[in-house]
């Protein structure tokens, strides 16, 4: 009895492993060359006559819009629930309060673009361009591994570990080998994150909390701290700058840190 409940704990623990491992890999069976990924349904000029006639937020879930360019349009609260928006520009565009949950974005861009107070969650924003853009508030459990954030403002956002519902695995901010130089995450949480291998040279992280976050190999030299939570933090061959080195002092693994 006991080597059967013994089996049942390591089946369970085995699936959770598993669980974890492929939290937010919603890319696995995907075929991303397929019309449903590279087309779109609609024109701009189609775009933009919904937007005039919607008297209230435009509803664009689950549409095909894959490479068209948005840029400078005004998508305030617009719902992007499952959108595919591959390789679209919509550089300038305002999506304050918009719903862009399951989302695909995959090398789409959001430079200067207003994200403030959105909703991107499961989003796949791999390679996304989002040089400046601001996603200050939002709420962020997206794929933005290797995108380019560049002077983003992520001021209050949460890009947190969702706790209570890991039916997926555990969804979070992944931002893995994505360049965050000069970026600003004053007062953000980025709590269980995945910063591995990310540049965070020159960014803002006053107030931020990182703990228990994943930054092995990230670049966090010259970086400024003051009253950032770091408790727990993996920092694995992470590169900080000497001078800073207390402020990893709860940090894990501080001593196989690059210290410069």
């Amino acid at each position: 009895m006991f080597g059967f409940g013994r089996r049942i704990m390591i089946v369970a623990a085995g699936s959770i492993l598993a669980s974890l491992a492929t939290a937010q890999d919603m890319m696995r069976h995907v075929d991303l060359s397929s019309p449903m990924f590279t087309a779109a349904e609609f024109t701009r000029a189609q775009i933009e006559a919904n937007l005039k006639a919607a008297n209230r937020a435009a509803n664009l879930s689950g549409k095909s819009l894959n490479g068209l360019d948005l840029s400078g349009l005004d998508l305030t609260g617009a719902n992007l629930r499952g959108a595919r928006l591959n390789k679209a520009k919509l550089a300038g565009a305002r999506l304050d309060r918009a719903i862009l949950d399951q989302a695909w974005a995959i090398g789409a861009d959001f430079s200067g673009a207003s994200l403030m107070r959105a909703s991107l969650f499961g989003s796949q924003m791999q390679e996304a361009k989002c040089d400046r853009a601001n996603f200050s508030g939002a709420r962020i459990a997206a794929d933005f591994s290797r995108a380019s954030l560049r002077n983003a403002n992520f001021t209050g956002a949460n890009l947190s570990a969702d706790m209570r519902n890991q039916s997926m695995g555990l969804m979070r901010a992944v931002l893995k080998s994505a360049d965050l130089t000069g970026a600003n995450f004053e007062d953000a949480n980025l709590a269980s994150a995945d910063l591995q291998f990310a540049k965070l040279a020159g960014a803002e992280l006053n107030g931020a909390s990182l703990a228990g976050a994943e930054a092995g190999g990230a670049d966090f030299r010259g970086a400024f701290f003051d009253h950032t939570n770091l408790e727990g933090a993996d920092i694995t061959s992470a590169r900080i700058d000497a001078a800073s080195t207390s402020e990893f002092a709860r940090a894990r693994n501080l001593e196989r840190a690059l210290k410069e």
